[in-house]
């Protein structure tokens, strides 16, 4: 397994700071008293709260609500996606916290199926109506826990995009194992979060530290480390693990092994040689 620095390749970094900033308070805007008092678990309850439109929406999962830089990102995922792990006309691909599909835009056009998961019935809502040109799209609502709706073996990509970071450590796992079991043999999954190893993310842990511990919203964002995620990786079975860092991010990827060749068939046993008389 190795890490390499690819930041420049990628459309991330210092604009998404920027943007990741708004979620928790970080421009000095009041937070809403409710988000504080949820606990972090309450996924369902928390994400349907803050995307009953789709303004509310798109500004909850980045930021901002301009489309053509909801555009811009959602090509710069497909271009990342389509570099690290591969995404061809027959794959069936699944995106784990859709958000309002800003990826699946990108994606549904080159792919054979685009699943999108959210645990929020609203983010659904505003993908089945943004991406209603499609065909090829479908989406399924998650418990926030898992991915029980899917079947074992029925999906060639999976990915997870600035969604780790709204995850505790033991559900980040549980989906890197989800998305092993759904993968056909041979599929490939993706994740991402930003990188505590990093001066960018370093600066975004300070800066989050500063958010007062009783004023800290329950999807408030959290770290991880390189170490954390090819770990999880490596524990739910995947190979050919590696690591890219770009600026404020750590992008881990692997394979879910090929099915192993079919035995060959037993040579049958020679003819007994005749008995001597």
């Amino acid at each position: 397994m190795s890490i390499q620095d690819n930041a420049k390749r990628l459309p991330i970094g210092r604009r998404i700071l920027r943007a990741l900033r708004s979620l928790v308070g970080l421009k000095n805007e009041p937070l809403p008293v409710e988000h504080v008092k949820l606990n972090r678990s309450q996924y369902k309850t928390i994400w349907n709260s803050v995307s009953v439109s789709e303004n509310d929406a798109k500004m909850a999962v980045s930021g901002y609500i301009d489309e053509d830089l909801y555009r811009q990102m959602g090509e710069g995922t497909r271009d990342m996606l389509t570099s690290f792990v591969g995404v061809g006309p027959d794959d069936v691909v699944l995106e784990i916290g859709a958000g309002v599909g800003r990826v699946g835009a990108a994606l549904a056009p080159i792919c054979k199926e685009w699943i999108g998961v959210d645990v929020a019935e609203n983010m659904l809502g505003h993908i089945r109506q943004r991406l209603a040109s499609f065909d090829n799209v479908r989406t399924v609502a998650s418990s926030g826990f898992d991915l029980s709706a899917v079947p074992d073996a029925s999906v060639d990509v999976v990915y997870s995009t600035v969604v780790f970071m709204h995850l505790e450590e033991w559900d980040r796992y549980s989906y890197i194992k989800e998305g092993f079991r759904i993968l056909r043999p041979g599929g490939r999954m993706l994740v991402d979060n930003v990188d505590i190893t990093s001066d960018l993310g370093w600066k975004f842990f300070e800066e989050h530290c500063a958010v007062p511990p009783l004023e800290r919203p329950a999807q408030i964002s959290k770290t991880s480390t390189p170490q954390e995620l090819e770990t999880y990786f490596t524990r739910a079975g995947y190979e050919a693990i590696e690591q890219v860092r770009a600026g404020l991010w750590i992008i881990t990827y692997g394979r879910k092994p090929a099915a192993p060749a079919p035995a060959e068939e037993a040579a049958a046993p020679a003819e007994e040689a005749p008995a001597a008389s």
